[in-house]
């Protein structure tokens, strides 16, 4: 049976005397008023504060970063309900364990008329029959239901849960309140570090903003760490040494299967689609340093070669695939420097996306028209009887003509005037265009070719 508790961050009196509990835990707000950075979340008329100060809870996901607050906000948000609250733990819990909150939710409300909370952490990782066993019960009432998740909501939890929550989005800490939180943990003299008298310098108070990435815990907990390196020195400010000593070196906060990995490709292609190397190459670095797959944004670079591209420059594809090349035979990190000279290279290049374009157009054509008959003259006739039904008959062999063209249909009757196909006029495209211009004319003297 998971933990129930009306105060999801229960004082523990001893621990703190011990200093036992984090810095970060230490210093969790108790009320809404102490709640730093999430203003449009729990400022004045949101539906949050709303909902707290006249108990009435809804059904909500919270979602936002590690270290932004989503579990303080819900401890803050339990702590004020008259409601029975139990904490459940999604990585701790199963499908047996649902059951005993809804058992014990019914008992609630049948002995005592009280409405169940039930904050479940880590939502995300509940498995769709675990969240299928509360879905009933968060419909019919029964449970009111408070989600945390770092994972993308509308990929993590299914449907018909998710259209019966408000999903509320908490944003990372912004620098001004991660200042806050830094400099209050310093001050409180109850919680924090207030007793120790130390200030902090700006340079080292911006390092732990810059290394925590938003995340207040993170900046919390390296700064206690950097407090008591100040104090062992005897010394009354925390300087940029300790700060470094505090971090050693920090892995970038990714996670190959969630939304920052989809967040981050985005940003690359749409940079090399900008003809920005200098955006590409930062995003490239960003997925690379943080483990991506180097494959799979090769494997992009390519797609993008023929997608964004295309004819403009039809060296960018060759590029592409050999830098995969490249990377396959050196490895990291000597292979990454040709995935860079690809991005680099792709950034730069004339942009067309008008054979992609094309072919969608000739995709959508082929399932409206479906299988159209081809013209007699151009299919192949390896038998008499096929040479009598007219297969092959009339075609003109474009080796034999001028310049290696000759005006024939190639495409089904019924779409025999459509273009598909029209060339920009950026980077080689332009050739391609005055070339197909000219072809265009000679199959359909006195039309123009369209622009």
């Amino acid at each position: 049976m998971p933990n129930e508790s009306m105060d999801l961050f229960e004082h523990h009196a001893e621990a703190d005397a011990a200093g036992a509990r984090p810095l970060a835990e230490r210093m969790r707000p108790r009320d809404l008023s102490d709640f730093i950075g999430q203003e449009a979340v729990v400022g004045e008329g949101s539906l949050i504060r709303h909902g707290v100060e006249n108990d009435r809870l809804f059904s909500m996901i919270l979602w936002g970063p590690p270290g932004c607050g989503k579990t303080t906000l819900a401890g803050i948000i339990t702590a004020k309900t008259r409601c029975h609250v139990v904490q459940f733990s999604a990585v701790l819990s199963g499908v047996k364990d649902i059951r005993a909150v809804i058992s014990e939710a019914k008992k609630q409300r049948q002995l005592h008329q009280k409405r169940t909370v039930l904050f479940v952490d880590e939502i995300h990782r509940f498995n769709k029959s675990q969240q299928d066993a509360f879905l009933h019960h968060v419909e019919r009432g029964l449970i009111t239901l408070i989600g945390a998740t770092t994972e993308n909501p509308s990929f993590e939890v299914i449907a018909p849960l998710l259209s019966r929550c408000r999903v509320i989005t908490l944003e990372p800490l912004s620098v001004a309140a991660m200042t806050t939180i830094i400099h209050r943990g310093l001050r409180d003299a109850d919680n924090g570090l207030g007793a120790l008298h130390l200030t902090i310098t700006p340079e080292a108070c911006a390092h732990l903003i810059r290394a925590a990435e938003g995340d207040a815990r993170s900046a919390l907990n390296n700064l206690e760490t950097a407090a008591h390196l100040a104090v062992s020195d005897a010394r009354s400010e925390i300087g940029i040494a300790d700060t470094e000593k505090a971090l050693q070196k920090t892995a970038p906060r990714y996670d190959k299967t969630g939304e920052a990995h989809f967040n981050l490709i985005s940003a690359f292609h749409k940079s090399l689609r900008g003809s920005d190397p200098d955006a590409a190459l930062y995003w490239l670095a960003r997925m690379l340093t943080a483990g991506e797959d180097a494959l799979y944004v090769a494997r992009r670079m390519v797609r993008f070669a023929s997608e964004d591209v295309g004819n403009a420059d039809p060296y960018a594809l060759r590029t592409a695939l050999d830098a995969v090349e490249a990377y396959r035979f050196l490895g990291s990190p000597e292979g990454e420097l040709a995935l860079a000279q690809a991005a680099a290279y792709l950034a730069t290049a004339p942009k067309s996306n008008r054979v992609y374009s094309a072919y969608n157009t000739v995709c959508e054509t082929v399932r409206k028209t479906g299988a159209l008959p081809v013209p007699l003259h151009i299919r192949n006739a390896p038998t008499a009887m096929m040479k009598q039904m007219g297969y092959g008959k009339g075609y003109r062999y474009p080796h034999d003509e001028p310049d290696a063209y000759i005006a024939q249909q190639h495409l089904p009757d019924h779409l025999r005037e459509k273009q598909f196909y029209t060339p920009s006029d950026r980077g080689y495209e332009q050739t391609i265009r005055a070339r197909l211009a000219e072809w265009r004319r000679k199959k359909a003297p006195g039309k123009e070719p369209p622009s």
